[in-house]
C-alpha cells in the first residue's frame, strides 16, 4: 500500500518489560492493521538522576543487534534505555507481508525488550520506504526529546540498505535540532545536546568506522542472546532472504537452527571484540582488555556534544 497525502496522524502503542512507550507518528497514509490496540499520551522516563539512552534502526531487529548487550548492561544499573525501529518492517520476510507481518515483528521485539528489561517502539512507517524529509525528521527530533536523551545510537549513513542510510541521516539531522525551540515546538527542547553515537560496522567507503570506546558484554552475553533469539521471522526464518528449508517444521531441525543461530550471533560479538581490542585497552586498561571476549564498539558522530573521555567513562558506567 503505498502512502497516501491528507489522512491524520496515527499514534501507536508499544508494551515493554518495563512499561509502556507511546510514539506519535505523523503519517500521511490512511490508517493499516493497527500495531496497537491502546492510546495514550507519550511517556517520558523518570527525572531520577540516571541515564536515558535511545537506540535507532531501521527495522525491527536493527536497534536490537546493535545494542542489546550495552542496554541490557545499563539497564541492570537502573539507567532507561528505549530501542527505536524507525519503520514496521512490514515487507522483511520472504513468505509474509504487510500488517499481519508489521504486528508478527512488533510482537518480537516488545520481548526481546522485555527480556533486557528496557523499553521499544516502533514506529509506523513503511519497510522500504522511509526517506528523510521534513516530515520524518521531526519524528526522529520527538523521539529524542521525549526521551530527554543523555544518549543517542545509530548506524553510520554508508550502509548497504537504503533504510539504514537514511535512518541514520534522519537521526544525525535531529542532532542539531533537538536543541532549537521553534523546530518541532510541540515537544519542549533539550537544554543540553545528547552525545550521538554510531555503532559499528565493515564499510569502508566513503570512511571506515572508526572505534572511539568498547564496551564489553561478556557478563550479559548469555541473556543478550536468549533475547535477540526472540526474534524469529528474521533470525531463524532469514527475514526477507530466508526460505521454509532454514527453520522447518521438524523440532529437532528447529533446535539445530537456533543453535547455529546462537553461535553465529555469539561469534559476532567476539569478533568485534578482537577487531576493536585496542579501544577495549584504551577503556578498560591493557590487562583487563586483554580477558574480554565480547564487545560492542561506538564512533562519536561529530555532529552532536563532543565528550570527553571522562565523559564517555560516565555514560558508559560499566
Amino acid at each position: 500500500m503505498k502512502m497516501r497525502i491528507g489522512y491524520p496522524a496515527v499514534s501507536l502503542l508499544v508494551a515493554c518489560g518495563v512499561g509502556v512507550v507511546i510514539g506519535t507518528v505523523m503519517q500521511r497514509q490512511p490508517p493499516r492493521i493497527a500495531l496497537a490496540n491502546t492510546l495514550a499520551a507519550p511517556q517520558a522516563p523518570p527525572n531520577d538522576g540516571k541515564l536515558n539512552i535511545i537506540i535507532f534502526g531501521a527495522h525491527p531487529d536493527d536497534a536490537e543487534y546493535r545494542g542489546a548487550g550495552v542496554a541490557m548492561k545499563w539497564a541492570r544499573q537502573g539507567h532507561h534505555v528505549k530501542l527505536v525501529s524507525a519503520t514496521n518492517g512490514d515487507i522483511g520476510h520472504w513468505q509474509s507481508a504487510g500488517g499481519p507481518l508489521a504486528q508478527r515483528r512488533q510482537k518480537e521485539v516488545v520481548e526481546v525488550a522485555r527480556r533486557l528489561g528496557v523499553s521499544v517502539e516502533v514506529v509506523d512507517i513503511h519497510d522500504g520506504e522511509i526517506v528523510p524529509t521534513l516530515e520524518n525528521r521531526r519524528i526522529i527530533t520527538r523521539l529524542i526529546r521525549q526521551w530527554n536523551a543523555d544518549v543517542v545510537i545509530a548506524n553510520r549513513p554508508n550502509d548497504y540498505h537504503p533504510d539504514h542510510r537514511y535512518t541514520s541521516i534522519l537521526v544525525q539531522d535531529s542532532a542539531f535540532m533537538v536543541t532549537v525551540p521553534f523546530f518541532a515546538p510541540d515537544v519542549p527542547a533539550l537544554k543540553k545536546n545528547p552525545v550521538f553515537l554510531y555503532t559499528s560496522d565493515r564499510f569502508q567507503r566513503p570512511n571506515p568506522f572508526r572505534a572511539d570506546l568498547a564496551v564489553a558484554i561478556d557478563d550479559v552475553m548469555e541473556p543478550t542472546l536468549d533475547a535477540l533469539l526472540a526474534m524469529e521471522s528474521q533470525i531463524h526464518e532469514g527475514g526477507a532472504g530466508g526460505d521454509a528449508s532454514l527453520y522447518p517444521a521438524d523440532e529437532s531441525k528447529r533446535q539445530a537452527r537456533r543453535d547455529q543461530v546462537r553461535r553465529n550471533l555469539g561469534s559476532r560479538y567476539a569478533g568485534y571484540a578482537n577487531r576493536y581490542r585496542d579501544a577495549l585497552v584504551k577503556f578498560y586498561g591493557k590487562e583487563r582488555a586483554q580477558k574480554v571476549r565480547y564487545a560492542q564498539a561506538f564512533e562519536v558522530c561529530e555532529y552532536g556534544r563532543q565528550p570527553s573521555d571522562d565523559e564517555l567513562r560516565k555514560l558508559f558506567p560499566f
